[in-house]
């Protein structure tokens, strides 16, 4: 099992939060989710080794960016 937390900017509801997380959920391996809208910060967790570019893909997917 891996964690892997992100910050992702241009959240600003509880929509922006559902959109992140379906879009992560649907990485292949993710298992889990968790974004705290507070702070920008995603938390992922995967059976195995977590791919940054596709978390940073989904990311970008459901319109938002991953802080560098």
């Amino acid at each position: 099992m891996s964690t892997a937390t992100y910050t992702v900017t241009g959240m600003t509801c509880g929509h922006c939060v559902g959109s992140v997380q379906q879009e992560v959920g649907q990485v292949a391996g993710v298992t889990g989710v968790e974004v705290d809208l507070k702070t920008g910060r995603v938390t992922v967790t995967a059976d195995g080794r977590i791919d940054d570019a596709l978390i940073r893909d989904a990311v970008e997917e459901a319109g938002y960016e991953v802080k560098a």
